[in-house]
């Protein structure tokens, strides 16, 4: 009986003894947990007197503002606020070092190719790329080939061509220009021509050390548009695209997107291929004006009824409308080998949103948008505000881009609607179904872009 009753009272000791126990633990749990935060406070507070002196000093020496995202009274209300502070600084602190001395990390060599047809708006387009310094650009080279070459349209001799082409576009996204001395006329001396093809289109080919001092009794067909140059020494455009950083050139001469799997594939390139469509009857009606020529029976058959539309001119307008479509079916079937370095771009948009598509384009080929490039756009999209220019405001430009409807038969626009039907489906444009409706300017006759456009 004495054991079973000793038994409860160690017991109760035993319980007693570890209650303390647990008391002294707890207390000793507080009292570190005491001390630990009141060094993480002494730490934020450290870290917010730094913050708060950082951007004056900043400022001071950068001779910018302060960040406004510190809290008034010289506090930050909270840690959320104190982080959102600290990565604002660290954001202005990282611009600060690229505008003084670049981000330091070597940029890929990247080569653009803007593939268009005439009249959609390619030499504008083609100019964010002119613009930037470290771009070598080159305005329409393959116009010396197809003024030598002939080939018939259609079958092998249409393969024939794209071919030709292509092989000359990989030797100049190679600054490899020598090619073209053998198209053009007359042949260069000594790499010597002053026949480049619109020379003053692009700026590298009319900026030192390429642009020599004229020469007397040359007439340079081409010329350099803000300053005078000599004849083009095709050995210092070569150098000199191996100088820039980045090459891009635009061409209106090559439909076949499949034939330049080789350039894309080809471990010496980065292509970067950007398609530039626009709305067929626009197109038409353009090329009715700048080419007018070639379009008088159209022109005859639109305003008198007169001299039949032939048929192998549908036929053609057909035919171009599909090598387009197909080409922009290949391209968004985002094959594996076009996966990434296929985008497609209407000219309507781009005339209705300069800046942001620019900034889309760039940011597909993998290339900085350079105040340069802005700077250019604001100046050649914005007229003055008593102005009427072509691209003065967001109003002026989708009046300059949709004009074509007021002043294009009805009938006309029937014709290319049939003909192209499928590839205006493709790109989102609205067909026309009456005069009125092709004339009312409340009528879009365009959708919306899709973001699956850029591959």
């Amino acid at each position: 009986m004495e054991i079973r009753r000793a038994l409860p009272q160690d017991s109760r000791e035993l319980l007693h003894c570890l209650k303390m126990r647990s008391k002294y633990a707890v207390l000793l749990v507080f009292v570190v947990g005491l001390v630990i935060i009141e060094k993480e406070n002494n730490f934020i507070s450290r870290v917010s007197d730094k913050l708060k002196q950082s951007p004056q000093a900043l400022a001071e020496a950068n001779g910018t503002e302060a960040s406004p995202a510190l809290a008034e009274n010289g506090s930050l209300a909270s840690l959320q606020e104190l982080d959102a502070a600290f990565s604002q600084l660290r954001s202005h602190l990282r611009n600060v070092t690229l505008q003084l001395v670049g981000d330091g990390e070597p940029r890929p060599r990247r080569h653009v190719l803007l593939m268009a047809t005439t009249r959609t708006g390619s030499s504008f387009v083609g100019e964010f790329f002119n613009q930037q310094g470290s771009i070598f650009y080159l305005f329409e080279p393959l116009w010396h080939i197809e003024r030598t070459v002939t080939f018939e349209p259609g079958g092998a001799n249409a393969v024939g061509s794209a071919l030709v082409y292509r092989d000359v576009l990989k030797q100049l996204l190679l600054c490899d220009l020598y090619i073209l001395e053998s198209f053009i006329l007359p042949a260069p001396e000594d790499h010597l021509t002053p026949f480049m093809f619109r020379r003053g289109s692009s700026r590298s080919l009319c900026e030192e050390p390429v642009c020599t001092p004229s020469a007397k009794k040359v007439f340079e067909k081409y010329h350099c548009k803000n300053r005078r140059c000599g004849p083009l020494n095709i050995t210092l455009a070569a150098e000199a695209c191996q100088r820039k950083q980045h090459v891009a050139l635009k061409t209106v001469r090559i439909r076949q997107l499949e034939f330049l799997q080789p350039l894309v594939e080809d471990p010496r390139l980065d292509v970067r291929i950007i398609q530039l469509v626009r709305d067929p009857r626009a197109v038409l009606a353009s090329r009715m004006v700048a080419f007018s020529g070639k379009y008088e029976t159209w022109k005859k058959w639109a305003s008198e009824g007169e001299a039949p539309l032939r048929e192998e001119e549908v036929q053609r307008l057909r035919g171009n409308c599909e090598s387009i479509r197909l080409s922009a079916e290949l391209g968004l079937r985002r094959p594996g080998w076009l996966r990434g370095r296929y985008m497609l771009v209407r000219y309507e948009d781009v005339a209705q949103a300069p800046l942001q598509k620019a900034e889309e384009m760039y940011s597909f080929a993998g290339l900085p948008l350079t105040p340069q490039v802005k700077e250019w756009i604001g100046k050649n999209t914005q007229a003055p505000r008593d102005g009427s220019g072509v691209y003065s405001t967001r109003k002026n430009s989708s009046e300059q881009f949709e004009k074509w409807r007021f002043s294009i038969p009805f009938k006309l626009a029937q014709v290319v609607q049939d003909a192209c039907a499928p590839a205006m489906r493709l790109f989102g444009y609205k067909l026309a179904s009456s005069p009125a409706a092709l004339a009312n300017r409340s009528f879009s006759l365009l959708e919306e872009a899709q973001p699956s456009w850029v591959t």
